[in-house]
């Protein structure tokens, strides 16, 4: 009933009446996301009835009605395919002005008629396989990042923006071409990175440092969306860039990651927009050529290595390890070095932990991260080690009971999701340095078998990769109960069932096989 009365004002009615009986059917049907099949072909004769009004000289309230009751009924797909035209997708992109390529955004009144026409296209190109066919013959992702030059630095377009974005990020999505088209041809990877830098209001000290204000205010939630989609957007452009083929790629990658650091040391609106804000962050660095981590952490500055000075003088001269690692004015200090992004990092993951599910999604890319951060560049991995495995105190209780960082992570190394468990055991095979048996120290030979048998390494040994030596860290309590460790020595069956030595087993193995080998 409501398409039949709105589809007779459409045809027959003037600009004032289409608005508001438009109006009522978009307030009406705002939160609709399922249709009633037997209006399905009003449905359709509506979309074609607004398309033609939206080709005449009508006020901009008048279309902006027009726009939202399409951008309600393009949530269904069976009403797209009589609808998405070339024609009409021209309709579209002319309203949301992709079209032309040296108008400014100076009219604000056209701003919400720019919105909604995204909006529609965001829908459409989703919904309809039509149109993303369109998309690439009218060459939408070119006209995308057109839009977004003129608007790089408006900060009061902040909606036409995030919807560009959206829009740019499904395209990349549903079409790998066009992720190479933006990466090379149309320059994504630094117009996307400028977004994020106006969106954060990065204000440069360095060539990959920013001034952080720890005592300034969050982002608005339009500049939160806007920079979410702009991480989005970039994780796609930049999906398979694990490996730096040019100086000006390192050196882009390396402007990159400065933003993504800044990107963690602020917050959002609420706790949860903080959390997807990082969230793709993370995703995005995992992206980042491992080489160019290197500026996640940056060196302190001259007042901030005086004040690091005075905090250390303050520490009990017994108190070695706290030395390491010291707070000093919300800033997390390693060896001279500034790790707050590591740290932000580290919190996050725990959290992941904590939630206790959706592992492989939520936690397993900061995982993979960590681990590659800590395999490549030593002072993270050491500022890690010193914060997940510090000196082993507690060794009376199993290595996967209790509430710490490595408690977490070692009960995580037997999960029954294959990736997870596999992902917790190398990142803290790393942390040791890729040597057995300070793997086995922090959390104990059941839980690591998985992971050395998989390697190879049951009977000891270490890793592939070379780390530096670092002086031993064992405290007088490991000292005194690492006599006592005999019965983590792995175990085998003996040829009559009962339980040894696994090489004692082994070897009774052997001497049967020649035995047997010399009877025919």
């Amino acid at each position: 009933m409501d398409e039949e009365r709105a589809l007779y004002i459409v045809r027959a009615g003037e600009a004032g009446a289409i608005e508001r009986v438009l109006k009522d059917y978009s307030d009406k049907h705002r939160a609709t996301f399922k249709f009633e099949p037997t209006d399905e072909d009003k449905r359709k004769k509506l979309c074609e009835g607004i398309f033609k009004v939206l080709v005449k000289d009508v006020p901009t309230t008048c279309q902006v009605s027009c726009l939202e009751v399409l951008r309600i009924l393009s949530r269904d797909k069976k009403i797209l395919v009589p609808v998405t035209t070339k024609e009409n997708m021209q309709i579209l992109l002319r309203l949301a002005k992709l079209n032309e390529s040296d108008d400014s955004l100076e009219k604000v009144s056209e701003f919400p008629v720019i919105v909604e026409s995204l909006k529609c296209l965001c829908n459409i190109v989703f919904n309809s396989q039509m149109a993303q066919q369109l998309s690439l013959e009218l060459n939408l992702a070119a006209k995308l990042c057109n839009l977004l030059r003129k608007c790089k630095d408006r900060k009061f377009i902040n909606d036409i923006k995030c919807f560009d974005l959206r829009l740019l990020f499904l395209l990349s999505l549903l079409h790998t071409d066009i992720r190479s088209q933006l990466r090379y041809e149309l320059q994504g990877l630094p117009l996307l990175t400028q977004i994020l830098e106006s969106a954060f209001s990065i204000k440069w000290t360095d060539e990959y440092e920013s001034a952080i204000d720890h005592n300034g205010p969050p982002l608005s939630p339009q500049e939160t969306d806007c920079a979410i989609e702009a991480l989005k957007a970039l994780f796609n452009v930049t999906v398979d860039s694990w490996k730096v083929h040019k100086e000006s790629d390192s050196h882009q990658f390396r402007v990159m990651a400065a933003v993504l650091r800044h990107c963690l040391l602020i917050v959002g609106p609420t706790e949860d927009k903080t959390e997807e804000l990082h969230s793709n962050a993370v995703n995005l660095l995992s992206n980042v050529p491992v080489s160019c981590l290197d500026v996640l952490i940056c060196p302190l500055t001259h007042e901030e290595t005086a004040q690091e000075a005075t905090t250390l003088d303050e520490l009990p001269s017994d108190k070695t390890t706290e030395k390491e690692t010291v707070l000093k004015n919300n800033t997390m200090v390693y060896n001279g070095m500034n790790m707050e992004a590591i740290h932000v990092l580290l919190n996050f993951m725990e959290k992941r932990i904590d939630k206790g599910s959706s592992y492989r999604e939520g936690l397993t890319p900061v995982l993979s991260l960590l681990t590659e951060c800590s395999r490549a560049h030593r002072n993270i991995r050491k500022f890690l080690k010193d914060q997940v495995l510090p000196p082993l105190r507690d060794v009376t209780n199993r290595p996967e009971v209790g509430s710490t960082v490595r408690n977490k992570l070692v009960r995580l190394m037997t999960h029954v999701d294959l990736g997870v468990k596999q992902i917790a055991a190398e990142f803290l095979f790393v942390l040791c340095k890729e040597r057995v048996d300070s793997l086995l120290k922090y959390t104990g030979y059941g839980n690591a078998a998985g992971l050395l048998a998989a390697r190879g390494l049951l009977a000891g040994g270490r890793g592939d990769n070379w780390y530096s030596e670092d002086e031993d860290t064992d405290t007088e309590e490991y000292k005194n109960a690492k006599p006592k460790e005999e019965l983590l020595k792995p175990m085998g069956l003996k040829p009559d069932g009962t339980i040894t030595p696994l090489e004692e087993a082994l070897s009774q193995y052997s001497v049967i096989e020649e035995t047997s080998s010399d009877t025919d």
